[in-house]
């Protein structure tokens, strides 16, 4: 039996530093807004770019540690898995989008989600 095995098609968005430490960039994408977020440590990660509470543009929230608070009613959302945390704990998760760092670009894998 022959097993059907995708190999993902990685896009460069853009270099690491044209993303602020604790802020976002949006890409545009055929699937939809992604959130591209860096935090204060420099650590990079792609989500989907709407709240699971309300759809709001997590692109717009406020980046601290490793999660971004959604600008619309402050729902804290973990940049490494999209899920609600705190008192939203299991309420909700957004996306998360495949992304890889090399030689200081970023890369997302636009065919690997959704």
């Amino acid at each position: 039996m022959n097993a059907h095995v995708k190999t993902p098609v990685w896009v460069d968005v853009g270099a690491v530093t044209d993303v602020p430490r604790r802020g976002a960039r949006r890409v545009t994408s055929p699937r939809g807004d992604i959130a591209i977020f860096r935090t204060g440590d420099g650590e990079v990660f792609a989500l989907m770019d709407a709240c699971p509470h309300k759809g709001g543009p997590l692109s717009q929230g406020i980046v601290h540690g490793r999660a971004v608070s959604c600008p619309l009613h402050a729902w804290n959302i973990d940049l490494a898995t999209g899920e609600a945390m705190g008192a939203d704990k299991g309420k909700g998760c957004t996306p998360v989008v495949p992304l890889e760092v090399r030689d200081g670009r970023l890369l997302l894998s636009l065919d690997a989600h959704g």
